[in-house]
């Protein structure tokens, strides 16, 4: 576990401020921590991550960028690194855009200005080291650092020059992120040019005084895999620039720049980053991003570079030894001295397993003969050389079997393709001097089934999974496979920047951060209303990957599931449309990219898909709109083809040409389609006359006679549930109906009325009508056709416990549904706290013990644990439906996670999440294609309630990790559903 000092110091020195009596005693506590806190923090003193330091009001004491049509030079040296020179201009650029006033490049020439924006690398500007040696700038705080860099201002620098703004790096990309620092400040989003996101106009610019940085990055390497590029990316870039040119990368390496990341996996199917053209890695070396090659291109060779140049030989180290090491050898050839980091060992040809078994020898040989090459022809100390073993899908294996690498190479461990950390090393382990990386996925393409078309990566899970990551020591590499870039924007920048400090960001913080993020894209106005829309999406979409829905994902006569789901989706897609009405015309285009258009596609394809349920439902019932939800279907189909063209062809005055050209409807394996394929509607012959049906809430059954009396689910005065009852025609006259009910106390909303297909009638009860007691009623449906039905009325109107009396979530229709961040208690022990990430489950939030470090406990009396109040009417054996994010077991060695359950005082038991998970994922096995599809893994367990009444149910820790979204016990009455049955009745939550 990290031990974070000057944040410890931080959270001391707060809870004296806020909590501390004012005595000189504390005021000189303060002090003295204050003192130490600014010492020990590095960055603390210049100011926090994102603290603004940009302002447009002018003030004395502030230094002016831009004022009145004119802007301070910006100055550099000649001695120092050419792509400093390069992100110079950017920011002569950004400064022009957002002030209407070009600043002047100067190098090694101040000419006649009072002001300027002096810009260097330490050792690398005669100036700045000038300053330095006079004591003028001090840089102690970051000289010596990697990628570190400060912004200041300096009174009477050098002669005839009155102030000075400084931004001083400690190395190449220390000084090129603060110019982007500086950027983003004034108002120029890393999306500008990605997603056409507009500057925000300034006439005046204004540093406030004081230093500004943001300190060291906790992980060193942090970058993005363009992968799985075609259709989409591949078909803008042909379009755009024919082909992955040096023209279309030098825009992925300022936006990962931008975002102060500094690494790139290249694009690799049918593509050769070094191959394709030679300026590609000299640009990116000029810049300052750092390439290596994926997880099956060892040595510095793309995967289609085989292909070109592999001589027809085997891809077989056994078979083909001397024709592999020859191609790795003019691999490691052509990356020269560019900043590199080189992949080891190697896959089967195509990202495929290397053979059946895991043969420890022969890949072990395999990287003491590549490492051999790399001596030979870098002529270098191999330990001087970053290199990287990935532990990708059965690679794991041959770690798990014993294999290691020398200390020196990195591990970089990998997630299981859906978001899920697989292995993490032993906090209490040897450190290696390679550390540990992580390779994550934001899209992917193979089983269950790819996801490559939109966003589906909510925030919180994101911040949970490299949380532990990170707390587990892994900070050397963090990649992340985003595939085509767009439309990943959100996550790809949450990434990068969660990489630079974890610690800046904590789960409570996270809400906070959408925000922020919104900010810099639209500015302030509709921030709020935008950041909700954000979070809420990218919820939405986390529940299930649009490629996998189906017309029977979620169930359309349980809980009103789909249609409540849709309707949701429907008015977050309102709000959207709603706030790009009132947007300015120039913030349009980003909006539809960021925003929009991930919210209105995928409402539009749940659209389709209830249509579809619809269609084959009312088939089975004879409903005369069967007809009617078959052409629903093909109009939803249809304007997701004008959604996507818009996208391609409209916005931003048709730049984005074939960035939407991914399928994502019509699967029928784990591969894509080669285009999206309507789904198969029903449809029906309508009956000569009128004939009456009549369908009820929580059934797929129908009825037009009396022969059998349905039952809506019971009513209770706890929950006071609405249920619903459809009358419809079968035939293809006009079918009159009218409805009575036996008593007064249940209402219906229509009585009476004609139809030509369906009419849903709405149930209640008048509650303070009712008598108390548990009753009976019912409702008839007599229609034209002279067909009659009764469907039953249940209520259970108690006196006692009332609504406002009763505690705890409290049992109806057969179940209690419990969202695991309403717990009555939380146990807080033995150094363990309960914490709740927000938006993290698929309907509520998610709870997870800290610190995820911890050592397994020991069940006791005094554990930690969270406990739910529930309140029960039965007496039986009830089952426990315990939902879990579908978390890998990370722990090497271990056989799974624990948790213990149980009611009362009876013993806990105790439940391992993992006990079923035999065969390692990558084999795709039953259990594990159902957890990452359904993104949720429920575990189960028997307890018997004894007596009616209250009783405690407690969630024991066992071991960290695990984060509980929903608890869900089956009295007897649970029915199917994709996310659960909707949170029981609570008086204590509104």
């Amino acid at each position: 576990m990290k031990l974070n000092v000057s944040s410890y110091y931080k959270t001391l020195f707060e809870d004296l401020v806020m909590n501390s009596i004012m005595r000189p005693t504390t005021l000189k506590k303060i002090f003295i921590l204050s003192i130490i806190f600014s010492f020990l923090s590095g960055t603390a003193a210049f100011g926090f991550s994102g603290e603004k330091y940009i302002t447009a009001d002018k003030k004395k004491g502030k230094f002016t960028i831009s004022e009145n049509g004119k802007s301070a030079p910006l100055f550099i040296s000649i001695n120092d690194y050419p792509g400093i020179h390069r992100v110079s201009k950017h920011l002569q650029s950004d400064i022009a855009n957002v002030t209407n006033a070009k600043p002047e490049l100067l190098i090694d020439n101040f000419s006649d200005y009072k002001e300027v924006i002096i810009i260097g690398t330490i050792g690398k500007n005669p100036v700045i080291d000038q300053l330095i040696k006079e004591k003028k700038l001090n840089v102690d705080a970051i000289a010596g650092k990697w990628e570190t860099y400060l912004i200041t201002s300096v009174e009477k620098p050098l002669p005839k020059v009155d102030r000075a703004l400084i931004i001083a790096g400690s190395d190449k990309r220390g000084t090129i992120f603060g110019m982007y620092d500086l950027s983003t400040q004034i108002g120029v989003s890393p999306w500008y040019w990605w997603a056409d996101v507009p500057v925000q106009k300034q006439n005046s610019l204004y540093m406030l005084p004081g230093k500004f940085s943001i300190g060291e990055p906790k992980v060193k390497y942090r970058g993005i895999f363009i992968n799985d590029e075609a259709p989409a990316l591949t078909g803008w870039v042909f379009k755009r620039y024919g082909g992955f040119n040096s023209k279309f990368y030098e825009h992925v390496f300022e936006l990962i720049l931008r975002m102060k990341g500094n690494f790139l996996w290249p694009a690799m199917w049918g593509r050769a980053f070094y191959d394709d053209d030679p300026e590609n890695p000299r640009l990116a070396d000029e810049y300052g991003v750092v390439i290596g090659t994926s997880h099956h291109e060892p040595m510095m060779r793309a995967h289609d570079e085989w292909r070109r140049y592999g001589k027809g030989g085997k891809w077989n180290y056994e078979k083909n030894k001397e024709g592999l090491q020859e191609f790795w050898r003019n691999g490691i050839k052509s990356m020269g001295n560019y900043e590199s980091i080189v992949t080891l060992a190697m896959r089967g040809d195509g990202d495929e397993a290397m053979s059946p078994d895991a043969n420890l020898s022969l890949l072990e040989n395999i990287v003491n003969d590549q490492r051999e090459i790399l001596k030979e022809v870098t002529g270098k100390e191999i330990t001087e050389i970053p290199q990287v073993w990935a532990l990708y899908k059965e690679v794991q294996e041959y770690y798990d079997k014993g294999m290691r690498v020398p200390d020196d190479v990195t591990l970089l461990l990998c997630d299981d393709n859906w978001g899920n950390v697989r292995i993490l090393p032993d906090p209490k382990a040897k450190p290696r001097k390679g550390g540990y990386g992580m390779y994550y996925h934001y899209d992917f393409v193979g089983g269950p089934r790819n996801y490559k078309w939109l966003n589906t990566n909510p925030l919180a899970r994101i911040w949970e999974q490299m949380n532990l990551t990170y707390q587990y020591g892994v900070d050397r590499i963090w990649i992340v496979n985003v595939g085509d870039i767009k439309p990943m924007e959100f996550p790809i920048e949450f990434f990068l920047d969660f990489a630079w400090n974890p610690d800046n960001i904590p789960a409570s913080k996270l809400p906070d951060y959408t925000l922020q993020w919104v900010e810099k894209q639209f500015g302030n106005q509709y921030s709020k209303e935008i950041a909700e829309i954000v979070n809420t999406y990218t919820k939405f979409n986390g529940r299930r990957k649009p490629e996998m829905l189906s017309y029977n994902t979620y169930s359309l006569t349980d809980y009103k599931e789909f249609e409540n789901v849709v309707d949701e989706f429907n008015e977050l897609a309102a709000k959207a449309q709603c706030i790009n009405d009132k947007l300015p015309k120039e913030f349009r285009d980003a909006f539809f990219q960021l925003v929009l258009h991930p919210t209105t596609a995928m409402a539009n394809l749940y659209d389709m898909y209830l249509a579809l349920a619809k269609n084959y439902l009312y088939e089975s019932q004879g409903r005369v709109s069967t007809n009617h939800y078959a052409d629903r279907v093909a109009y939803h189909f249809n304007k997701d083809t004008l959604i996507t063209d818009h996208y391609n062809k409209i916005i931003a005055k048709g730049k984005w040409a074939h960035i939407m050209d991914q399928s994502h409807i019509g699967y029928t394996s784990w591969q894509q389609p080669e285009r999206n394929i309507m789904p198969k509607v029903k449809t029906i012959t309508p009956l000569d006359k009128a004939d009456m049906g009549v369908a009820i809430w929580g059934s797929t059954k129908w009825y037009n006679n009396n022969e059998v009396q349905p039952s809506l689910p019971v009513f209770d005065v706890y929950n006071k549930q609405k249920y619903y009852i459809d009358v419809f025609n079968r035939g293809n006259t006009p079918l009159d109906f009218e409805i009575q009910t036996s008593e007064h106390w249940i209402l219906v909303n229509n009585k009476y009325g004609r139809i030509e297909t369906d009419r849903r009638i709405f149930v209640s009860v008048d509650w303070n009508s009712a008598p108390k007691g548990g009753l009976i009623g019912s409702i008839t449906i007599k229609g034209s056709d002279n067909k009659n039905v009764t469907v039953k009325v249940v209520v259970e109107n108690f006196a006692s416990p009332s609504p406002d009396k009763i505690n705890g979530f409290v049992e109806s229709n057969g179940f209690v549904s419990i969202e695991a961040g309403n717990y009555t208690k939380a146990i807080n022990t033995n150094g363990i706290n309960w914490l709740t990430i927000p938006n993290f489950g698929k309907t509520g939030t998610g709870v997870t013990p800290l610190p995820v470090t911890s050592s397994s406990q020991t069940i006791g009396t005094d554990s930690p644990r969270l406990e739910y109040l529930t309140h029960f009417f039965t007496q039986r054996e009830v089952t426990v439906k315990a939902y879990f994010a579908p978390t890998q077991n990370f722990k090497h060695g271990t056989k799974g996670l624990h948790y213990g359950i149980s009611f009362d005082d009876e013993t806990p038991q105790i439940i391992n999440v993992h006990e079923k998970d035999t065969t390692p994922d990558w084999k795709y096995p039953r259990e594990w294609n159902e957890a990452v599809s359904n993104k949720i893994k429920i575990i189960t367990s028997k307890h018997t309630i004894t007596k009616p009444g209250e009783h405690t149910l407690k969630f024991w820790m066992i071991d960290p990790g695990l984060v509980l979204q929903k608890i869900v016990i089956d009295t007897g009455g649970l029915k199917p559903s994709y996310l659960g049955p909707p949170q029981s009745y609570n008086r204590s939550i509104k």
